[in-house]
């Protein structure tokens, strides 16, 4: 009986390691690994779509990149916030002892002038706590609309005015060129490309060699009497020389000179500061006004008026830091 438990057992154990039959079998490649780059392009372009989404006017991507750049700004805004609702909480409190003290009769309730001072500090608690929480808000709120602009910005087309250029964003001149953006009424566009293409002086006209020089690039953006962005190119092209412009030659600035497209995109970003110019007096119809974005893409300044062209070209390198922050422009500037 135990001889045959015994071989009973070696015979399982031996079947068990036997070697695996390999005749019939094909390498086959599992559907998941022919599908791998479509998986990756398709992942890809859903998170793309999911930064892309908007909630409440801003996309996931803008918010995110608010939060980078103001990493504890919810922190502090969660602090201010429960301290303001700690605060109120105990004002409600400290009232109800107020109310007790003032009518009296009640043996556990302090003195009213004790009551009075603790409800005058709960009192300034939620109110500074929660000044605190809404400038934080109000803040976070400037930041996502600076950083909306921002991309609008870097979304808008141009046409370079060189016939052999095609269609650009700013966002192509990012480490590349300086962009100015002169926006205002046919009269000052025509001033604008006088003083670009014309010979003003008793020498010849070389500024525009010299704004190329320091990397400068003019978007010229023409507004009909309701602000409204219209076609700039015909304009510009088609301006009447004055008594004291020679030879005017409207291609002359054509290496620096840039025409906005898709103008609904133009109308959108423009609107904004069209409306604070207005807002502080200025005529942008006839005085016009001009954006300077350096070559990372932010703003430098907004003023009113023709641009000054002059010193531009003797600043620029130094005004928008580019001489001393724009790394990868060694050769150019020198240092290591």
């Amino acid at each position: 009986m135990r001889l045959t438990i015994l071989l009973s057992c070696l015979l399982a154990s031996a079947s068990a390691f036997t070697k695996p039959q390999l005749s019939g079998v094909r390498n086959i490649q599992s559907p998941a690994v022919n599908n791998r780059n479509r998986i990756v392009v398709s992942s890809s372009n859903e998170n793309e779509a999911a930064l892309g989404e908007k909630m409440n006017g801003y996309t996931v991507k803008q918010r995110l990149r608010e939060e980078v750049e103001s990493p504890f700004r919810k922190v502090r805004l969660a602090f201010f916030g429960i301290s303001a609702f700690s605060a109120l909480t105990a004002l409600y409190f400290s009232a109800l002892v107020a109310i007790k003290a003032n009518i009296g009769g009640y043996a556990d309730v302090p003195p009213l002038d004790e009551a009075l001072v603790q409800v005058a500090i709960n009192s300034g608690g939620a109110l500074g706590f929660g000044l605190l929480a809404a400038r934080e808000i109000k803040v976070g709120q400037g930041n996502l609309e600076r950083i909306s602009k921002g991309g609008l910005l870097a979304r808008l087309v141009v046409d370079p005015a060189a016939e052999e250029a095609s269609k650009r964003t700013l966002k192509d001149y990012r480490r590349i060129s300086r962009v100015i953006v002169a926006a205002g009424g046919a009269e000052y566009i025509r001033s604008l490309s006088m003083s670009l293409c014309s010979d003003q002086l008793a020498d010849e006209n070389t500024l525009p060699a010299a704004l190329a020089g320091v990397d400068v690039m003019i978007v010229p953006v023409l507004l009909d009497e309701n602000f409204n962005v219209v076609e700039t190119k015909s304009a510009w092209r088609n301006a009447t020389p004055g008594e004291n412009d020679r030879n005017f030659d409207s291609t002359r600035a054509d290496e620096v000179i840039c025409f906005p497209s898709v103008l609904s995109m133009w109308q959108e970003y423009i609107d904004s500061d069209v409306k604070t110019a207005q807002g502080q007096g200025f005529d942008v119809l006839s005085k016009g006004i001009t954006i300077t974005v350096k070559k990372n893409g932010r703003i430098l300044r907004r003023a009113t008026g023709l641009p000054p062209f002059g010193d531009m070209v003797g600043m620029m390198e130094v005004a928008d830091g580019s001489k001393f922050g724009m790394p990868g422009d060694s050769e150019k500037y020198g240092g290591p």
